[in-house]
């Protein structure tokens, strides 16, 4: 397994939950993705609010909260929106308003550096 620890001067993740007004799901992801990155050395977690559809569809926004790694989506069945709308995810609860923290750490170690 790659120790995140040996790239801390080479490599840096940039996470951004990317959210719509009203949703009242992306301050738990957001701790839901903090609790996914600790021990991560260099992960800088950032939010953005998209206010119009015109922006939804400029960014890689599959509904809010939408989670980027490195300005990809960090699910593969992710469904661009193309307007402000509200994301649900599958998780072994069922369907949710946000991803687990087990899915958010399987999702930045599938991205990080490989040996």
């Amino acid at each position: 397994m790659t120790s995140p620890a040996r790239y801390a001067h080479h490599w840096h993740m940039r996470v951004e939950i990317v959210y719509v007004e009203g949703c009242p799901n992306w301050r738990e992801a957001g701790a839901h993705l903090g609790a996914a990155a600790a021990g991560l050395v260099d992960v800088e977690i950032t939010y953005r609010r998209v206010a119009t559809d015109d922006e939804a569809a400029a960014l890689s926004f599959a509904g809010s909260p939408t989670i980027l790694v490195d300005g990809i989506d960090a699910f593969d069945d992710a469904v661009p929106a193309m307007e402000l709308a509200c994301r649900l995810y599958q998780t072994d609860a069922g369907l949710m308003g946000l991803p687990t923290v087990t899915q958010l750490a399987e999702a930045l170690r599938r991205r990080l550096p490989i040996d």
